[in-house]
């Protein structure tokens, strides 16, 4: 018999109050928090597939979209702690080929000029990784690199990940698994553990809405903006989040896969000093891109790897905060300043180009009540 092992320290009980309220819809939810060194809420609440009869378990994963990129900018953070990647290298040091002058801090924080490729990919290259790789090592910068940031959606993923794949020698699913050893925390999911995966409902609607500017860059197939989401071509599958072939592959900018409280004990891990010395920490979580964005048209803000609360995404009160959210709603974040780490992983996927989801806030600010 499975037993419930759902665990609210009394400390945080408006935290799970305000979790409850956000249970309407379809799917399901969890809710994790770190801090104090241990996970303080481990909540999970409705259903996990897409008939709505099964129930959400302690070990449910769902896809987190762009919260994998936290994954991946840890796992390059700690490489560079142990001396194995120099940040103000250029990434042909580790990748003999690449044609970009561009830095592995340029990668990290959005500034490599490579959010997309101008060519149309032909089928079947997002599951191709050594495609994807030949594709963005040939690419020429749609801006000088350093000179400017734009989000780079699903391309971080390739061109982070092969830097580390070629430093740590493994696939980056591998690297994932083995360094930072978090249970419930993969890049893809394997076949064998499909049963344990969310069904993600179709995207809803969220209640911004988008800039004049933002949609005309999407509706001009050659923009940088509509070929950094729109190319290869499948990201735009209906439903391709739930299938076999998306969890097999390795695209680590956006089918990572996990629980709340695995992201919860990763950020609140590195928040606490845990994971990288205080030094690398400061370094890794430090604005390095503010301002315009080129791809998303809008005012954000990253440092190496993490994006940092802004304009577009307001997940905590102190702007010293880092992580990441996902699309549809999936959010991770440490606040090192109030020693607490948050998580959130829905099935139900709320869409919005701008603005924080709608069942953040709540949350959010119930954690910081109880600080």
């Amino acid at each position: 018999m499975w037993r419930v092992l759902m665990w609210c320290d009394p400390a945080f009980t408006p935290v799970a109050d305000a979790f409850r309220e956000t249970g309407g819809g379809r799917g399901g939810a969890a809710l994790a928090v770190y801090a104090g060194g241990r996970v303080v809420v481990d909540l999970w609440q409705g259903t996990a597939d897409a008939d709505g009869v099964r129930p959400w378990r302690r070990d449910t994963v769902v896809n987190v979209f762009s919260a994998s990129k936290g994954v991946l900018a840890t796992l390059a953070h700690l490489y560079v702690q142990r001396g194995l990647l120099d940040l103000d290298a250029p990434v042909a040091r580790y990748w003999p080929g690449f044609t970009t002058a561009t830095t592995v801090a340029d990668l990290l924080a959005h500034r490599s000029g490579l959010p997309a490729v101008r060519r149309e990919l032909p089928p079947g290259s997002l599951f191709d990784w050594d495609a994807m790789t030949a594709a963005l090592a040939a690419e020429s910068p749609w801006w000088t690199p350093g000179e400017r940031h734009g989000y780079h959606a699903v391309t971080f993923g390739w061109l982070v990940g092969e830097v580390l794949r070629r430093v740590g020698g493994r696939p980056v699913r591998d690297l994932v698994r083995d360094e930072l050893g978090i249970t419930g925390l993969s890049i893809g999911l394997p076949a064998s553990e499909a049963a344990r995966a969310a069904h993600l409902a179709p995207p809803e609607a969220g209640p911004d809405v988008p800039s004049s500017t933002l949609t005309s860059a999407m509706a001009d197939p050659e923009s940088i903006t509509m070929k950094a989401f729109c190319n290869p071509a499948e990201q735009l599958t209906p439903g391709l989040a739930n299938t076999a072939r998306w969890r097999a592959a390795e695209i680590p900018a956006s089918n990572g896969h996990a629980t709340a409280r695995a992201l919860a004990t990763l950020y609140g891990r590195l928040g606490s000093g845990a994971i990288l010395h205080q030094e690398a920490l400061d370094r890794a979580v430090a604005p390095r891109s503010e301002g315009h964005d080129e791809v998303l048209l809008a005012q954000t803000r990253f440092a190496l790897g993490y994006m940092l609360p802004c304009e577009i995404r307001p997940y905590a009160p102190n702007p010293r905060a880092f992580g990441h959210s996902g699309s549809g709603g999936a959010l991770a974040f440490a606040d090192p300043d109030a020693g607490v780490a948050l998580a959130y992983t829905p099935s139900r996927l709320i869409v919005s180009a701008a603005g924080p989801d709608p069942r953040w806030r709540p949350m959010v600010e119930a954690l910081y009540s109880c600080l």
